[in-house]
């Protein structure tokens, strides 16, 4: 009788199709969690742009100057912050860069270019994919001397198009 102190063939190809399915998983893992990394930075990005729109209208509307609120929707965002993300770039150029931050003059936009878009669902058709945001200003109708006129009720960042981050 004589024992074998090796792999067979069989057992090495299992050991190495065992190996295969780990590391694919490793790499699964780490491409979401990358994914994840990325999302997590341009929601905490996007709040501030957001933070600072809402400070620039409470300066604003503080100073008695709610006629200039008009002006938030043709302004670079960065002008609303003492200092912006450090993923701002400034100006969209004619190559954006994924994972920065621009402002569109053109279409007055704050854009987005992601990195990784395998978790981000949009009808954006655009390549590269670009999340595109701009400023809304919202009224209701208020009743003054002389009859009803339109009174702010608000102001926001929209999404144009549509996003979700899975």
């Amino acid at each position: 009788m004589s024992s074998s102190c090796g792999f067979t063939r069989f057992e090495f190809a299992v050991v190495v199709v065992i190996a295969a399915l780990l590391g694919g998983i490793l790499l699964e893992r780490l491409t979401f969690y990358q994914e994840a990394a990325e999302h997590a930075r341009f929601e905490s990005e996007l709040q501030t742009f957001k933070t600072g729109l809402q400070l620039r209208m409470a300066e604003l509307i503080s100073a008695n100057r709610e006629h200039d609120l008009r002006q938030l929707t043709s302004e670079n965002p960065a002008r609303w912050l003492d200092k912006p993300p450090s993923a701002f770039a400034g100006e969209y150029p004619a190559q954006p860069e994924p994972g920065l931050w621009y402002y569109d003059s053109n279409s007055r936009e704050l854009v987005y270019v992601p990195v990784s878009t395998r978790f981000l669902v949009t009808t954006e058709r655009r390549r590269p994919l670009q999340l595109r945001f701009h400023v809304v200003i919202t009224g209701q109708p208020v009743l003054a001397p002389g009859g009803r006129v339109e009174g702010l009720a608000g102001i926001a960042l929209d999404a144009a198009p549509s996003f979700q981050w899975l």
